[in-house]
Formats: structure tokens, C-alpha cells, sequence
């Protein structure tokens, strides 16, 4: 075990804000440990919070996919910088969390700095870029996953890794059946809409507004309708407050997905971590995401291996059915009238709604048995000897 009177310095790389708050989590679980350790890294507000000493704000230019590559400079730039810092200063291990474009680069000069490293969050190479294992095996020390079914796609392609629960759903305990929602007096035109546009720029540039016609529809067919928007932190609000159309009206949340979903009958979902918080309390849902409509046709339907893209259905299909359990438009590329349609047909049928929030739940429950910010805190220690 490490020296508990030694000083550990641990660098840790996060680039988007679902990262920034499950590495907060996990520097705030270490510094509880009765070893002194330092933090060092590039991440967001929150792990500044948490005591992590930040050498650049990744979280501000976190983008997804085609609009990442406005920044390639920006990247470029950075990754030059840490591989410097690396070389140049001790640091006993370096952790990187998710975003395994960047952080490929990230772990390869931990390697030729002869730095051991922990892969916090799996590339999922299970659904695309296959050929990445390769470079999985020769960079990672350690690999800590947060679904499931991972732990043993991993391990059969020679990765040390571990299941350690997910750390989105560390606030919850079982068992979640409390939260199973029944519907046996719901009416639609009173229903309580949860509206989650995603936590990046880009997803509100994309998501917003259609979220929003999608919504005003609602509301012309149910008048009682009510909608409340969850915004991960006041910067996001103030842009979707920016980007409110005339005639939509509602109530903003800022990091309240799980307990908004819990008091929401159902929710509009951009594709992501969220997903899984809405399941986690039985929110029956529909999931957006948008991408370029050329890039997807020329690459993206090829590349991808999966049946289904949202965590949430890609989950259900491991673990049993094989079917849609939750209705997910990835891409979306313009029409809202499919959605609608979508929501209408589920919001009509009070006994699905019912029995969504079940599956949801069942589903969920194998993610909070464990504590990721313990399981990954008490990895850590260990590769510190």
C-alpha cells in the first residue's frame, strides 16, 4: 500500500462537464482516504472545486463529433503542453476520464513518461472504432467501466478491468422501486414534462429549439401541460434562457435530471449520461441526438455496430429482449412529426407507461449497487504502490 507520509501527485484528465463532475466526485472520495495526495489536471469548475489545480478549463470547449474538429488547434495545442508537463514533473499517476479522442494522447504520454494510468469510464469500443483495443492494451494500466455488460467485452480482448458502477447514479440506493411511477389516474392533459437539452454547447445549438416545438405542440394538445428544463449549471441556463422561442414557457433546474425526473411524468432526453439518470427513477422517455446528415450517411451508419445508440436501449438489448425500450431518434435531422407522434402514442396508453417505468427501473438497478467514486477511489490507491 502507498506510504500514507508520502506526497502522491495524480493527474487527472477530464474534457467535457459529465467527466469534470465524476472526477470532482472522485478527488473529494480520495481526499477523505488518510493519504496526502495532490491534484493536478485539465477539467472544469467542478474539479477546481474539489481541490484539483487546473493547468487549462477543458469543460468550456467540449464539443461532439463533426464540431470538435473546429478546435483541433486548440487540442493540438493542449496535448503538447501536458506531454511537457508529464515529462517534467513527478506525477504517480494519471487518470483520464472518457473523451478517448483527446485522451488517447493524453495516455500515450503518460506512457513514455513511464507513468502508470487508470482508464476512468470505457471508450465504447464495443459500439464503434473497434480497432482502438490496440491502443487500449498498450496505453491503459487499468480499466474501470461503468456498464455492465463491458467488463467482459473488455477483459476478453486482455484489458484489466473492472465494473465499478456509474457514477452518475452514485446519489441513488436500492432499492430504486421507490421511484416506479404508476399511472393508473394519469391525464395527459395534465401531464408534467421534463426537458433535458444535454450539457454541451452543442447539443443545445442542435436540440434546443426542436425541443421546444416539440413542446409548444404539447401543450396546444394538452393546455395543462407543464415543462421544466434542466440546465447543467448557470452558464448552460443563461444560453437556453438566450434561446427560449416565443410562445414556449417553463420552469429551469440547474443539475436536477434525477429528482426533476423523478417528479415528471415524461421526458424529452438529448442522448447521454442523463438517460440513465431519467431510467434510473422509472421517467418514461423519448432520447434526441443530432449530427451532420452527410457525415452520418457517409460514415457514421458504417462505423457503428450497435442496434441501438442510446445508452439506455443499447443496455436493454444486453442484458435481455433485444427490443427498443424506450423510443430514441438518433439521428434526428429535422422533423419533429415522428417524435410527436411518438410521445402521443405513449402518453394514450397509460398500461405502457406503467410498464416502461418498471423496465426502466429493473434496468437501472444494476448501475447503483456499486459506488463508483469508492470502487474507482480504492483502484487508485492501490496503483499508487
Amino acid at each position: 500500500m502507498p506510504e500514507k507520509d508520502n506526497i502522491y501527485r495524480i493527474f487527472i484528465s477530464a474534457a467535457e462537464p459529465s467527466a469534470d463532475a465524476h472526477c470532482a466526485g472522485l478527488i473529494t472520495t480520495l481526499k477523505q482516504s488518510t493519504y496526502n495526495i495532490e491534484f493536478v489536471g485539465v477539467g472544469g469548475p467542478k474539479m477546481a472545486a474539489a481541490g484539483c489545480n487546473l493547468l487549462e478549463n477543458t469543460v468550456s470547449k467540449a464539443a461532439m463529433m463533426y464540431k470538435a474538429f473546429r478546435h483541433i488547434g486548440y487540442y493540438y495545442r493542449l496535448i503538447k503542453r501536458i506531454t511537457r508537463f508529464l515529462k517534467s514533473n513527478k506525477v504517480d499517476l494519471v487518470i483520464v476520464c472518457d473523451s478517448p479522442s483527446f485522451n488517447f494522447h493524453i495516455a500515450k504520454a503518460a506512457k513514455k513518461a513511464k507513468i502508470k494510468t487508470l482508464f476512468y469510464v470505457a471508450p465504447q469500443l464495443w459500439s464503434w472504432a473497434g480497432w482502438r483495443i490496440r491502443k487500449l492494451r498498450k496505453y491503459c494500466d487499468k480499466l474501470c467501466c461503468i456498464l455492465p455488460f463491458e467488463q467482459k467485452w473488455f477483459s476478453q480482448k486482455g484489458i484489466n478491468v473492472a465494473f465499478v458502477g456509474n457514477p452518475i447514479l452514485d446519489e441513488l440506493n436500492c432499492p430504486l422501486t421507490i421511484y416506479k411511477k404508476k399511472y393508473t389516474n394519469f391525464e395527459p392533459k395534465n401531464a408534467h414534462f421534463a426537458i433535458m437539452p444535454g450539457s454541451r454547447a452543442a447539443e443545445i445549438d442542435t436540440l434546443w429549439t426542436p425541443m421546444q416545438t416539440i413542446a409548444t405542440h404539447l401543450k396546444q394538445k394538452y393546455p395543462n401541460a407543464i415543462f421544466t428544463t434542466v440546465a447543467v449549471d448557470p452558464g448552460r441556463q443563461q444560453a437556453l434562457k438566450a434561446a427560449q422561442i416565443p410562445g414556449f414557457e417553463c420552469k429551469y433546474t440547474i443539475g436536477s435530471v434525477s429528482n426533476t425526473a423523478r417528479t415528471a411524468d415524461f421526458a424529452i432526453v438529448a442522448s447521454g449520461s442523463a438517460t440513465l439518470q431519467v431510467a434510473a427513477v422509472g421517467c418514461p422517455m423519448v432520447i434526441m441526438y443530432q449530427s451532420s446528415k452527410i457525415l452520418w450517411h457517409l460514415l457514421g451508419r458504417w462505423l457503428l455496430k450497435t442496434k441501438y445508440l442510446s445508452l439506455v436501449n443499447i443496455l436493454a438489448n444486453s442484458s435481455a429482449t433485444g427490443k427498443e425500450l424506450v423510443p430514441e431518434f438518433m439521428p434526428y435531422f429535422g422533423s419533429i412529426k415522428p417524435i410527436l407522434a411518438a410521445i402521443e402514442l405513449l402518453l394514450e396508453d397509460s398500461d405502457k407507461l406503467t410498464q416502461t417505468s418498471d423496465a426502466l427501473i429493473h434496468l437501472a438497478e444494476p448501475l447503483v449497487r456499486k459506488k463508483a467514486c469508492k470502487e474507482v477511489a480504492e483502484i487508485v490507491v492501490k496503483m499508487l504502490r
